[in-house]
């Protein structure tokens, strides 16, 4: 085994003082100890390395590990740890109670890494290491993302260009220059359309001009490049002003990269191969006529998988106590489904096997991330959770009962009352996906006995277990 406890100092020191406190063990080590082969591993460096897919097929029939739904309360400005948690659980039950215990989490983006939240390693000494890595890099699947993104993109506005620069004749010759046959991917289009012939001589006029031109309507495109950093500048902004465009402008934008459909894809894809077939569906636009037109049309869903080829597996890293990480996809919540991918799950499960643990976290407030989860992600999978933990503070509890942020380190009973209204809510609505509902309650110095045996007493009564970490 790989875990290590450490020994905690008091007063403790900063985040990045205790990440870097830490020297990572070889990621080949952490493999090893999992159960992981080394055919099966493609390394980055010695802190990080991919984890085939394969992993699943090979351990087959095997028992699945626990599987543990980490979400929270409603967020509030004072944070509520809820990675921290998510780290801190798989430390307790991997380093201390020697259970093979998993954590899947998201990549974070670089977005918020340099924005007001900062990155999404955890914290104290419930953190992924290297922090460094983590939070900005890690092994590039956010940069692929990015590049397929755009590909698709660019292709868009290309196709549009040429469709109204070239003749029917024109540009039917240059997408079939040269071609004895269809591709695959044209057959599919033509499939579309009802043309069942193979050689791009035998269509007629007619059905060359369908198949040639999708027509498409710019005031319904809805792709937007991506980059993964924030750029107020680049949110509305209006591209083809180049004399090589002819005056084919159009306003357009850039959104952050987490935000792109292609990542709320990546999340929910079971393999390679239905990610190719998720792209392809991609609705990207209308035509004059109404009809929807995908990436699949395009031409471009081939190619987009093609740069994603490496980003369908997961990346594993480990804890300050060398325990192992998953790291992949990393969906907003707000406007995707906020949770990781469901490959990282299944392969965790098998690797965790029937003694084990897998604690995957749901992102932003149970009412978002976790019944998301349930609605989207399980659906998706198939796979069905054993328990959910829900993270909470006393002092983001008081927040919600009225008190400012400058005054929730002060005992306030009442505010405290009050606020609990948000947690008990949530314990009831994630109950009603039937599964038990454990509070972890992330616990400061500044919270009183009194305020601690509160949260417990109203916990409870909504028959919700409460633990403090």
């Amino acid at each position: 085994m790989t875990a290590r406890p450490l020994r905690c100092q008091v007063p403790v020191p900063s985040d990045l003082e205790i990440a870097q406190s830490v020297d990572p063990q070889p990621i080949a080590s952490i493999a090893e100890a999992c159960g992981i082969l080394s055919s099966e591993l493609s390394t980055y460096g010695t802190t990080r390395a991919k984890v085939s897919l394969k992993i699943v097929d090979r351990l087959g029939e095997g028992p699945n590990g626990k599987y543990v739904v980490v979400a929270g309360m409603s967020p509030t400005p004072l944070g509520e740890g809820k990675s921290t948690t998510t780290i801190g659980l798989a430390q307790a039950l991997g380093a201390h109670l020697h259970r093979p215990s998993f954590a899947c989490i998201r990549q974070p983006s670089q977005g918020p890494t340099f924005g007001i939240k900062g990155g999404a390693a955890g914290g104290g000494y419930s953190q992924v290491i290297p922090m460094e890595d983590f939070n900005l890099h890690g092994t590039g699947d956010i940069h692929a993302i990015t590049a397929a993104n755009n590909l698709l993109a660019a292709a868009i506005d290309t196709r549009i260009f040429h469709e109204q620069t070239q003749t029917d004749e024109a540009l039917y010759k240059r997408l079939t220059a040269e071609l004895r046959n269809f591709t695959p991917i044209m057959k599919k289009r033509l499939q579309k359309l009802g043309i069942h012939k193979e050689n791009p001589s035998d269509l007629t006029p007619e059905e060359r001009v369908r198949f040639a031109r999708l027509d498409i309507d710019p005031d319904t495109i809805s792709w937007r490049r991506v980059m993964d950093v924030n750029d107020r500048m680049l949110r509305e902004i209006t591209i083809g002003q180049g004399k090589a465009e002819k005056g084919i402008t159009r306003k357009t934008g850039f959104e952050i990269s987490v935000a792109s459909e292609v990542m709320a894809i990546l999340a929910l894809a079971n393999d390679l191969n239905d990610m190719r077939e998720r792209l392809g569906a991609i609705v990207v636009a209308h035509s004059r006529s109404g009809e929807p037109v995908t990436a699949e049309d395009i031409g471009c869903a081939g190619a987009m998988t093609v740069l994603m080829k490496d980003t369908i597996e997961p990346t594993l890293m480990q804890t300050l106590e060398g325990t192992p990480v998953m790291v992949h996809a990393g969906p907003f919540g707000n406007i995707a489904h906020g949770n990781s991918s469901i490959v990282q799950d299944r392969v965790a499960l098998k690797l965790a096997g029937k003694d084990g643990f897998v604690l995957t976290e749901a992102g932003f407030g149970a009412d978002m991330g976790c019944e998301k989860f349930f609605n989207i992600k399980c659906r998706a999978s198939g796979l069905r959770p054993d328990a959910a933990v829900l993270v909470a503070t006393v002092r983001a509890l008081k927040y919600h009962g009225g008190v400012e942020t400058k005054d929730a380190s002060v005992e306030n009973l009442e505010a405290l009352r009050a606020g609990t209204a948000n947690l008990l809510r949530h314990i009831s609505n994630v109950r009603k996906f039937g599964v038990p509902v454990v509070v972890a309650l992330n616990q400061f110095s500044s919270d009183t006995a009194a305020e601690l045996a509160l949260v417990r007493q109203l916990a409870i009564q909504e028959a919700a277990p409460l633990t403090s970490s």
